[in-house]
């Protein structure tokens, strides 16, 4: 607002020093000289009011720098405060995150790893279900590890012989029902065959496949495992897959009503189990009854032991009957000694003087 006030000021000033000269250059008298010399005089004026003014107004502009020289410098220094603050938040916002991101990266190399065994595994388990002897071996592994958590050792023998062969496991029952044969069967190819068939065609043949497989499993063990009077008169066929077993039972309910009428039951991992639980709950009465006649036996000795004890306990009866008396006895006769003892007590003799005993007479 100073500044063009200035401005307008010297302008002015300007116009009429131009005036001035203009006029003295004109031609004219007294007056004209006097005019002239009191306009030098107002221009001499208006020229130290200008350089008050100027001056005013330098020292007002300096004032005005050295304030905003100061403000600048507080805001630049505040600036600068809150961007290294910033900066510093920044930065540790950052560590903690490249932490997070870090410690996630560790759980991802984890589960890398783990995924990478994982598939390895999954490889391997593949090859072993691809060679046809490696897949029968896992199906008797993976039977003999359910025997073995559900029953006793001495209850199941692993690759008994049963007539002219083998079976994978026969679990030794009492008559009846006998022993049970248990056979491990994995028809996998004709499984995988049904499962990838792409159209109606391939479909038709792989069922054929598939249930022509699992029919010659069932007829084999009906005729080699079930033996009159040496075996039940069942068998079971495991499938070490639930996959095939929930196959079976939901669209070839033809072959279970077969297996059942050869007496063949087919078990999974999951229902053989259940058995497995009632074949252990039916060994552990037949031990029991095995046992019961020896605890009648034990039974018999416990009452007649009881019996004599009664009679020994009556004998002790009698004696501390007759020890009793004879206590009251001697109760008796410490009572009578007592009742003597006290009349001698009650006695008083007479004693006489002591000039009697000398023999003097008055």
């Amino acid at each position: 607002m100073e500044t063009p006030l200035v401005i307008a000021v010297l302008l002015l000033g300007l116009v009429v020093l131009g005036l001035a000269l203009l006029l003295l250059r004109r031609p004219g008298g007294t007056a004209a000289l006097t005019g002239q010399a009191e306009l030098v005089g107002r221009l001499s004026q208006l020229a130290d009011s200008q350089a008050a003014a100027k001056a005013q107004l330098a020292e007002r502009l300096q004032a005005q720098e050295r304030a905003l020289a100061h403000t600048l410098e507080e805001r630049l220094s505040d600036l600068g405060r809150r961007v290294g603050d910033r900066l510093q938040e920044q930065t540790q916002q950052a560590g903690q995150t490249l932490g997070a991101l870090q410690e996630r990266l560790a759980v991802i190399d984890a589960a890398q790893k783990n995924i990478t065994e994982l598939s390895s595994q999954m490889i391997g388990l593949q090859d072993i279900l691809g060679n046809k002897q490696a897949r029968g071996r896992f199906g008797e592994i993976l039977l003999e590890n359910l025997l073995r958590d559900a029953l006793p050792a001495a209850a199941f023998e692993l690759q008994a012989q049963l007539g002219a062969g083998r079976v994978d496991c026969l679990i030794r029952l009492p008559y009846p029902p006998g022993p049970i044969a248990v056979d491990a069967k994995f028809p996998k190819e004709a499984y995988d065959a049904l499962r990838e068939a792409k159209d109606d065609a391939a479909t038709v043949l792989a069922r054929r496949a598939f249930a022509a497989d699992i029919r010659r499993h069932i007829l084999a063990i009906a005729e080699k495992y079930i033996v009159d009077g040496v075996t039940a008169e069942s068998a079971l066929m495991f499938v070490p897959s639930e996959a095939i077993y929930a196959e079976l039972h939901a669209n070839f309910a033809n072959l279970v009503e077969e297996s059942h009428r050869r007496r063949v039951w087919i078990v999974s991992p999951t229902t053989l189990m259940a058995t497995l639980t009632t074949i252990r709950a039916i060994l552990r009465d037949v031990q029991m009854r095995e046992q019961a006649g020896a605890i009648q036996k034990e039974v018999a000795l416990l009452v007649g032991d009881v019996k004599r004890l009664d009679e020994r306990v009556g004998k002790l009866q009698r004696h501390f009957e007759q020890v009793t008396d004879d206590f009251r006895q001697v109760r008796l006769s410490t009572e009578g000694i007592s009742r003597h003892g006290q009349r001698i007590e009650a006695i008083q003799l007479e004693v006489p003087e002591k000039a009697d005993l000398l023999g003097n007479t008055n």
